[in-house]
């Protein structure tokens, strides 16, 4: 294209937040509206929600006028997925790109197939990304492109969440439930289903259809009253949770993604966590492994925990922005990392020296 492409950014959260900034500094991006469900942000202008200076757009709550703009692309970020939402748009014949947890669908059920549908009747695309799942599983993918065998491809994700204060995000996943509850592995499954997307997306990669994707949990406890800030994880209820979602083929794993969450320093087991972020191994002809890991720039100049945790919002904003150029050439329907050329991150170069 050789205009900027026309964006609607959906919702202002904190990925929302990091996601506004990222499109007002990248010139191949234009904020043409945003959607607002609070309605005091509503009537607000985007980039003071943002906490950036002003960007002459208004927040709306409205959205058909909304779609009237006719954005090349909806930039979806709301904390969980609305079906009927994402039908909306799509069938409005507006692109989507999502961090909303979605890779493949799947976990949706029958939403999916509504969703595909709606991209049939806009003629539109949907594409779900993040730093994990997500970019991460790519990584995987372009890792296993140097192999002529590939046995098993693992990706090991670790952090610790203290400071991560998201009860919304944690507490579906089982995190503050008693240690013996029975309801806790079908609580994780569910809660962690898009990582079962993500194991879907790496075979479909590597051409194999699996015979099941499992989801398997265990727990750790508290010792002590855990104080989060805005909620408390009481003594003897979990506070560390550690998922693995294998993708199985006549019985042998070839797809394994584990996920070790971890808070407080009272937990029970004591789970070491090296460093947070990722490791990728590629067993096969040859063996391949990659760690993933992230530090802030020199001019970042972060002074507390939460404006680090800024980090974590822009990794997971930036990969759905960078394959807008990609989605909006793509045919119909729901579309991942495998159905999308490379995708390349253009305009991030600063003009000027750099810094």
């Amino acid at each position: 294209m050789t205009k900027p492409y026309r964006v609607v950014q959906w919702t202002t959260g904190n990925v929302g937040k990091s996601s506004v900034a990222a499109i007002a500094r990248n010139p191949t991006l234009e904020l043409v509206g945003c959607y607002a469900w609070s309605p005091d942000k509503a009537g607000r202008d985007v980039g003071e929600l943002a906490g950036i200076a002003p960007m002459g757009v208004t927040a709306s709550n409205d959205v058909d006028a909304l779609l009237a703009l006719e954005p090349d692309v909806v930039v979806y970020n709301p904390m969980w997925i609305d079906v009927d939402e994402l039908v909306r748009i799509l069938e409005a014949g507006v692109n989507v790109v999502a961090t909303a947890s979605f890779i493949t669908g799947h976990n949706q059920g029958q939403g999916r197939d509504r969703i595909a549908d709606a991209c049939l009747r806009g003629a539109s695309t949907m594409f779900g990304s993040g730093i994990s799942p997500g970019y991460v599983n790519q990584l995987a993918i372009v890792a296993a492109g140097i192999c002529d065998r590939v046995d098993r491809i693992t990706v090991n994700e670790a952090a610790d969440t203290t400071f991560y204060d998201s009860p919304e995000t944690e507490k579906p996943v089982g995190f503050g439930r008693p240690i013996g509850d029975p309801d806790l592995p079908s609580m994780t499954a569910h809660g962690t289903g898009v990582f079962g997307e993500a194991v879907r997306m790496i075979g479909d990669a590597l051409g194999i259809e699996f015979d099941e994707v499992r989801c398997e949990a265990d727990y750790a406890k508290t010792t002590e009253d855990l104080d989060l800030g805005s909620w408390t994880i009481p003594a003897g209820c979990v506070a560390g949770v550690f998922v693995r979602w294998l993708g199985i083929v006549a019985g042998v794993t070839r797809v394994e993604l584990t996920l070790r969450w971890r808070k407080g320093r009272t937990l029970e087991p004591d789970w070491h966590i090296d460093q947070d972020g990722w490791v990728i191994e590629v067993a096969g002809r040859p063996t391949v492994t990659m760690k993933v890991g992230f530090l802030p720039p020199p001019d970042f100049g972060a002074t507390t925990l939460a404006e680090f945790m800024v980090l974590g919002h822009i990794m997971t904003a930036t990969p759905p922005l960078h394959a807008i150029p990609a989605v909006v050439a793509a045919a119909p329907g729901i579309v991942t990392y495998n159905d999308l050329p490379l995708i390349v991150p253009r305009g991030v170069v600063p003009a000027g020296r750099s810094q």
